[in-house]
């Protein structure tokens, strides 16, 4: 059994207490939250902090504020734990990379929650970009264009830039992205805040340039209640409907792929030519689960992370870049 404390109790951790409640390998051995009523448990302790923590773990699942992250985590490698950080890793580069350091100075590791790299058709997607079948990917185009309620940002980090789709939903798309692609060398970009008007991006559009050579538009909202976007096309998240569109083509110089349907078309070697397609297969599987299954993997010493401190330091990187890029006039970060 791998003993896990889940520190912060809101959207993403509500989601990992659960599944760890029902998941035979592992078990919860405590929750951090400085609210006394968030934190109680039928079976697991409640502490107000880490430093009340005085129970036996193996690793801490951090699912706070952002700005939080840098310090729990540093502080559960110095007690002996390894980390799950959901994203982004931390609010800067700065904290992030403090991060990286406590894990190298301390022996302990850090996995990024990234769990996109967990779900079986971003799995499939990856294996197909890189087993070359599409040729050289040239360009992508993505979209994630949601709605949020507006009682969303009635949590007080939410209510500036921190609650920004950037940050907190483009983020997961970056990594993903880099997972395929590689390394981002150039971003340029525009941005806007017309519809709720308050100090933070609402929709916005970016370009990337890897240095693979592949150029990536993406394009967001969250002030638009469309089909388009990851969760809603995968239906990953329980609070999201599931509309099965596509919110990502690739194009490849051999064919060209849709994501989350994974059509694959090729079998054209010029527009004289009509691609066929096809679809892949793909087994469906609850990312999240497979991630802490993966965590406790890491725990053990059977896996190294899938998604590293560093990979989580490229994507905050890069989605920094994109926030400054897109930010609105009048508004600072």
């Amino acid at each position: 059994m791998t003993r896990l404390i889940v520190a912060g109790t809101g959207l993403i951790g509500h989601r990992h207490l659960a599944h760890i409640d029902a998941h035979p390998a592992l078990t919860l051995a405590g929750i951090i939250d400085p609210d006394p009523n968030r934190r109680t448990h039928d079976s697991a302790p409640g502490f107000a902090d880490i430093d009340a923590v005085d129970v036996p773990c193996d690793g801490l699942v951090i699912a706070t504020p952002t700005e939080t992250h840098a310090p729990l985590a540093i502080a559960a490698m110095e007690r002996g734990w390894d980390v799950l950080v959901e994203k982004p890793l931390a609010e800067t580069r700065d904290a992030a990379q403090r991060i990286i350091d406590a894990a190298e100075r301390t022996g302990r590791k850090v996995l990024v929650g990234h769990h996109r790299r967990h779900h079986p058709r971003v799995e499939a997607l990856q294996k197909l970009i890189a087993e070359g079948e599409l040729g050289q990917p040239v360009g992508a185009s993505l979209m994630w264009y949601m709605r949020k309620p507006d009682e969303y940002f009635d949590i007080g980090w939410r209510a500036g830039m921190n609650g920004a789709p950037v940050k907190q939903n483009l983020i997961h798309d970056v990594d993903m992205l880099c997972w395929l692609f590689g390394d981002v060398d150039e971003v340029v970009g525009i941005g806007g805040n017309p519809v709720r008007g308050a100090a933070r991006t609402e929709h916005g559009g970016a370009v990337l340039r890897f240095a693979s050579g592949v150029i990536v538009s993406i394009a967001f909202a969250d002030t638009t209640p469309t089909p388009w976007g990851f969760e809603a096309g995968t239906g990953e998240s329980p609070a999201i409907p599931h509309t099965k569109q596509d919110s990502l083509r690739i194009a490849c110089t051999g064919g060209a792929v849709e994501f989350p349907s994974l059509t694959v078309w090729s079998g054209a070697a010029s527009w004289n030519e009509a691609p066929q397609a096809r679809q892949l297969d793909v087994s469906e599987a609850v990312p999240l689960v497979r991630q802490l299954e993966h965590f406790a993997d890491v725990i053990a010493g059977r896996a190294s992370p899938r998604v590293s401190a560093r990979d989580g330091l490229r994507a905050l990187d890069v989605t920094l870049k994109i926030e400054a890029a897109t930010l609105p006039k009048g508004v600072s970060i």
